[in-house]
Formats: structure tokens, C-alpha cells, sequence
């Protein structure tokens, strides 16, 4: 339904809200969504010149060209079992398709961390919230220096910025990252086939020139090789070692000495890094290859192993021999996410690929100790294996959606380690305290 022709035709938004008894946000909407609610269309049909070709997509406005793209799609989405959906570019025009692995992620809020968290590397994103864009974007809530995912997915085109902290609408920062998206497609229809089938391969292109060559982008879709056995830490992980001081927004770091930690770098998230600044940390973070006798240099009271994209298994190849070592200097480490996965694997446990990720800011997870719950934001679709812990390894978190593992403890070394983001804050700090076990780690192994 093209809105905004029928808008014309009738003399402009307020005459439409006016005969069909609405507001203006109610047309607002209507013209981002695209289609007005049936309920309406009595009262529309019953004026001169409107008929149903204007209010339904059965007449010229739905025609499609050769390669079956609808009049108005400017952008393609193709999944690996052939799935074809049509819809709006937005973002960075594509020279060839944005292939990943397609998710899709329950936050309501957020989407710029999530779009810059390392985590997402090598997948595109679909946001089941419809109303993405609507704070717009700035440099403060950047959680990488640069973009991770390789598409956004949204049901409906971006909002404009209505937040006072916006310096530029989401469309617009994500043409200066080079990032591509689609919008005008039905998000719950990409959830449910995940829910469904798993996860998949898929590609979006929105090409300047407007040609599809279909077949060939399915091609390419279907070849590539998939996340299972890939390592992407190496792709996002810092290219030297650097300090790192900045708290969390509007804190200051507590009094007293600092706490001296390595952060391992496998695709940090920059809030990680401020939470153990403000628990009173002095962090330094190296790269994600970095040897166990490099780290060992910082003369280090806390390992921090940190979270990253990829599978753990294909990052354990190189990073689990120095995590083993570390293990034995018995210097206390804490893990989030891939760190804890990798953690998992140099306590002697396997991982394994979920058949449904964990991705959003709602995610319950259970501490056995205390039976507390908390509301936590997760992004990982891998997952340790409980079965392959070995004796003097516990499980001390478990998630009440699937319950997949959430934590583990080590008896013979002073180590532990969470699946979730505990510095996302969701809750909004029913996790923080993670952190402060960390340092009253270190703070026991120093007494």
C-alpha cells in the first residue's frame, strides 16, 4: 500500500486522520508501517477516486519484475534453503551480498551495542522490536571501535532520532560504517523459521544499480562455510597491547589500591572493560594470540578472559594451551561468554553449537548457590557441554529457557566464569556483582 499516494490523493495527513478518526501519530505510523488497518477502509472507499487497488497491493503497485522483486524493493534477503524476502535497503549500498549467519535478537533497546559488540561478528542481525532507530545514534554507546555485524534486519524502515543524546540517525551512521540493511520484511517469519529450522546462512544485497542476479547470490550464500569451526577472534581482537582506565558512565573507580589485570582481548565489549575499572581494577588488555609468558610480564593479580565471536572450539586451538598455563601460575581468572567457554575447554569440558542462540537483554538465568534469578543479556550460539565437566568443575549458573549452562567454578584453581553479559546491565545490575567476586578473589589470594 503506498500511504503516501493515498495521503495526496485525499489533500494531505490531516484530512486522513480526520476521516478516519485518529491522531497524527496513528498516521505517522501508518506511513512507516506502510499499510492502514482494514477497520478504516469503509470510510476511505467511500470517497471519490479511492478505490481497493489503493488500499491492498493486489493491483499495479505489486507487480513484480523478472526476477520476482515487487515494486519498491530495493533490497533482498536469501537464506541458505532458498527463502527469498524482498524489501527496503537502508544503510551502506552493496557491491556483493552481506553473507553471515542469520539471528535474530529479542532486545527492546540497544541496538547500537548490539551492533558494535565483537560478539556479533559474522552475523546478520534481526531485531524483533519494531521500532529501531527511534534514539538514533552516538559515539558513547559504541561498545568496539567499529561495527562487528554484517547486517540489520528490521520489520519496519527506521524512525527518525528522538532522544536528546542522538548526533545521527541510525541509517546514516550505519552508511558511514559500511554496514547494510533491510527493512519491510516480516520479522516473526524469520524468527519462527529459526525457531524452527536452526540456524542458517544468508545474505543481504542492496545493490546501487538495482540488478539481482538471484541464482548467483544464492550461490554464494549456500558456500559459505558457516560459524562452526571459525575463528573470528583474530578478526576483532586489539592489534597491541594498551591500558585501559575510563569507568562506567558517571563513576569513579574506588579508592585505595588498584587491582592489576590482564584482559585478554577475544572481542572485548568496551563496558566490560569500564566495569572492572569501577570494581578497582587497573586493566590492561592484550591481543587474543597473546602467550602466557607475555602475559605473565604484567606481573598480573587477575586474568580476565573476555567475550568474542566465533566458535570456542576453532579460538581453543591457540587460546586454551596459554589459558591452561595461566591456570597453573594460580593467578585467579574470571571468563564472560567466550572467554568462559574457553575457560570451560582448559578445565578439561567441550563445547557445543546451540540449535537456538541466546541473543537479547531478557535472558533469566538461575544462580544454584542461591537460587537468586537474574535478568540477563546474552549473545552466544555456543554453549559448554555440562556433561563433559569434569569432577572438580561445578555449574553454578543455569538458564531457565533452555537450561544450557550459565556458569561454572573451578575447585583446584581459583577461576570462574559466566555464559551472559553481566556488564550489559538489563536487570539493570542484578550482575555486577560478578565483578566484585573478581576482586575479592584477588584481594583473598594476595591475604
Amino acid at each position: 500500500m503506498d500511504v503516501d499516494l493515498l495521503i495526496k490523493k485525499l489533500g494531505g495527513a490531516d484530512q486522513l486522520a480526520e476521516l478516519t478518526n485518529v491522531g497524527p501519530e496513528a498516521v505517522r505510523k501508518w506511513r512507516q508501517s506502510r499499510a492502514i488497518p482494514a477497520k478504516h477502509w469503509p470510510a476511505l472507499l467511500q470517497l471519490p477516486g479511492i478505490s481497493m487497488e489503493d488500499l491492498t497491493d493486489t493491483g499495479p503497485a505489486a507487480s513484480c519484475d523478472d526476477t520476482g522483486r515487487p515494486h519498491g524493493a530495493t533490497a533482498v534477503l536469501l537464506l541458505a534453503d532458498g527463502t527469498i524476502l524482498w524489501g527496503r535497503g537502508f544503510g551502506a549500498h552493496t557491491t556483493q551480498a552481506a553473507i553471515g549467519e542469520i539471528c535474530f535478537c529479542t532486545g527492546m533497546s540497544g541496538y547500537q551495542e548490539t551492533l558494535t559488540d565483537p560478539s556479533y561478528a559474522g552475523q546478520l542481525v534481526t531485531f524483533t522490536f519494531p521500532h529501531i532507530g527511534n534514539v538514533g545514534t552516538n559515539a558513547e554507546d559504541d561498545e568496539a571501535r567499529r561495527v562487528a555485524a554484517r547486517g540489520v534486519i528490521v520489520k519496519q524502515d527506521i524512525t527518525s532520532p528522538a532522544n536528546w543524546r542522538a548526533t545521527a540517525p541510525l541509517a546514516e551512521w550505519m552508511q558511514a560504517q559500511g554496514l547494510t540493511g533491510l527493512s519491510g520484511v516480516d520479522t516473526r517469519f524469520i524468527t519462527h523459521l529459526l525457531r524452527e529450522k536452526g540456524p542458517q546462512s544468508a545474505g543481504i544485497f542492496y545493490p546501487q544499480d538495482g540488478v539481482f542476479p538471484i541464482e548467483t547470490l544464492l550461490a554464494e550464500v549456500r558456500s559459505w562455510p558457516g560459524l562452526e569451526g571459525m575463528d573470528l577472534a583474530k578478526a576483532v581482537t586489539c592489534a597491541q597491547a594498551h591500558k585501559w582506565t575510563e569507568p562506567v558512565w558517571g563513576g569513579t573507580p574506588p579508592s585505595g589500591p588498584l587491582k592489576r589485570v590482564v584482559a585478554i582481548d577475544y572481542g572485548a565489549k568496551l563496558n566490560i572493560l569500564r566495569c572492572l575499572v569501577s570494581a578497582g581494577c587497573e586493566v590492561t588488555v592484550v591481543p587474543a594470540t597473546s602467550s602466557a609468558e607475555e602475559i605473565m610480564m604484567y606481573n598480573p593479580e587477575g586474568i580476565f578472559l573476555s567475550n568474542g565471536p566465533g566458535d570456542p572450539a576453532a579460538t581453543g586451538t591457540y587460546a586454551v594451551p596459554v589459558i591452561k598455563a595461566l591456570l597453573k601460575s594460580a593467578v585467579p581468572i574470571f571468563g564472560i561468554c567466550l572467554g568462559h567457554q574457553l575457560l570451560a575447554q582448559a578445565l578439561g569440558a567441550r563445547t557445543y553449537k546451540l540449535e537456538q542462540g541466546h541473543r537479547g537483554a531478557n535472558q533469566p538465568v538461575k544462580e544454584l548457590a542461591t537460587g537468586k534469578v537474574e535478568i540477563t543479556s546474552q549473545n552466544h550460539g555456543f554453549a559448554v557441554d555440562e556433561q563433559s565437566l569434569p569432577e572438580d568443575v561445578i555449574v553454578t549458573h543455569t538458564s531457565l529457557f533452555d537450561g544450557s549452562n550459565e556458569g561454572i567454578e573451578s575447585r583446584t584453581y581459583p577461576a570462574f566464569s559466566v555464559q551472559y553479559h553481566p556488564e550489559a546491565s538489563p536487570g539493570p545490575s542484578d550482575s555486577f556483582y560478578l565483578f566484585e567476586r573478581f576482586v575479592a578473589l584477588m584481594n583473598k589470594k594476595a591475604a
